[in-house]
């Protein structure tokens, strides 16, 4: 009677080896030219289930929408800041008490971790950033006690893969100069009870490598396995998250749990990132972490969260990686889903964006009667200021000749500058029209109203020949020199 007592409990108590589910949340970035208002945002997450958001810096409009909406946040801290985190526990003070005690009322925000610096230890930083996490961890962490928040929020650091290496998954260490840095940030985040957060991106491991196996990157099997002893690898997830597994396991923390902070597939912009690559790279992921399979060396024990990487495009992003910097949301700038995607959050597909205030069904595009030979300059004038990587190898439109790539930009520009007839000039190079001139998979853009959008049209004429004049500036020394 009293094991049969003690199995009832243990069932109910959820102690019968069940595994917890894999939280599945978005990475929201708002590094763009044309912001949906932050309500349409939090709407849009809310409708489609998405119950776990993370931020790459507070914002004040930003967290506001939150407040109320029941969303799990991760707030980061940009490597900026950690210099002076770092040094100054007063500035670590002020920083919580501005952007997370202010927000944390009984129907406020729930945030629930604190990302101290973004990739910090990235190999491309040459150490800029590393020396500062500890101590700002350490500081940020006396804040929060004094803030009474320790019981329910918790700082991460969020690591690029680069922070481990290994040739295969179980040998995974991490590189040499961070050993000792890791070990610190390891045993604090172990007595804290927060998780290592990760961030892998198989397609920079393709994008970056030509000898990479392309079929490796998905999930759907491949011709090309990793044979790491008993253990066999057929997609780069796994092994790469293997590797950082065992490079916890040389610290002695090798049943820590691992979040993955940012993870995705760009749609747009480079060979290989196109809507159909994505749709099957993010689908394929889902599906592997909510079947519960795990990996080779954590068997049945998936990773804690996925934030997929990113909800929305950013078209304002810095394209020295790549063009299709602007292209990971799974979501377009305006809110409409690129593809089809179930998220394994109650809805089979995703749910367009509510209320988006679109600006009028008019588009920029050259003037068929035109003589293009001086369209030059206005183009790369248009695209030193509106995003046409869409245009460049490997985009949804590259393919649409001479004259479409010129409209392309005329029209990028017309709709960044709220469509102002002035912006549509270009010396009588372009003319205005009512008909969609999207061709195939390339879409011309319509701009939407933000709360900008009433200073920006004052701008238009300012904005254009100061553009304009710089270029002609550096045209005229590169003719003299």
């Amino acid at each position: 009677m009293l094991v049969m007592v003690v199995v009832v409990i243990l069932a109910l108590c959820g102690a019968s080896g069940a595994v917890a589910e894999t939280g599945i949340g978005v990475n929201w970035g708002t590094v763009s030219f044309r912001k949906l208002k932050p309500t349409t945002v939090v709407d849009l997450l809310k409708d489609n289930k998405i119950g776990k958001v993370k931020l790459f810096e507070a914002e004040e409009e930003v967290l506001k929408a939150l407040m109320g909406s029941g969303i799990e946040i991760m707030l980061g801290i940009p490597n900026e800041h950690l210099s002076l985190l770092s040094s100054s526990p007063s500035a670590a003070d002020m920083w919580i008490q501005k952007n997370v005690s202010a927000y944390m009322s009984k129907h406020g925000a729930l945030i629930r971790y604190i990302a101290v610096g973004n990739e910090p230890f990235l190999t491309s930083y040459n150490g800029e950033f590393q020396n500062f996490v500890i101590p700002a961890i350490q500081n940020l962490q006396e804040s929060i006690v004094k803030a009474n928040l320790a019981g329910s929020v918790k700082l991460v650091v969020p690591c690029n893969a680069d922070a481990y290496e290994s040739t295969v998954p179980s040998q995974g260490a991490f590189r040499p100069e961070l050993t000792q840095i890791m070990t610190q940030l390891v045993q604090f985040l172990n007595s804290n009870g927060a998780p290592f957060i990760v961030n892998i991106y198989p397609f920079l491991s393709l994008y970056d490598n030509g000898e990479f196996p392309q079929d490796y990157a998905f999930f759907e099997g491949t011709t090309h396995p990793v044979i790491d002893g008993p253990n066999v690898y057929t997609n780069a997830f796994d092994g790469n998250y293997d590797t950082l597994v065992a490079a916890l396991s040389k610290l002695g923390y090798g049943q820590m749990p691992i979040v993955i902070g940012e993870i995705g597939w760009p749609s747009d912009g480079a060979m290989g990132a196109n809507i159909t690559a994505a749709r099957v790279f993010n689908q394929g992921l889902v599906n592997h972490v909510l079947s519960n399979k795990g990996t080779p060396l954590r068997p049945n024990s998936p990773p804690m969260d996925i934030y997929i990487f990113s909800l929305l495009d950013e078209g304002a992003k810095s394209i020295l990686p790549g063009s299709f910097e602007r292209h990971w949301g799974i979501f377009s700038f305006d809110g409409k889903p690129k593809y089809p995607l179930n998220l394994g959050l109650g809805n089979k597909e995703l749910k367009n964006a509510k209320n988006v205030e679109y600006l009028p069904s008019r588009w920029c595009v050259a003037s068929a009667s035109s003589d293009m030979n001086n369209v030059a300059n206005h183009v790369r004038m248009a695209c030193s200021v509106a995003d046409c990587t869409t245009l460049n190898y490997g985009g949804s439109c590259n393919g649409i000749g001479e004259k479409g790539n010129i409209s392309y930009a005329f029209n990028s520009y017309y709709q960044l500058q709220m469509q102002d007839a002035r912006s549509c000039n270009f010396d009588g190079l372009g003319v205005v029209t009512s008909r969609d001139p999207s061709v195939g998979a390339c879409r011309f853009i319509l701009g939407v109203k933000d709360k900008d959008s009433d200073s920006s049209a004052s701008q238009i004429t300012t904005t254009y020949k100061y553009h304009l004049c710089i270029l002609l500036v550096i045209l005229i020394i590169q003719w003299i020199f």
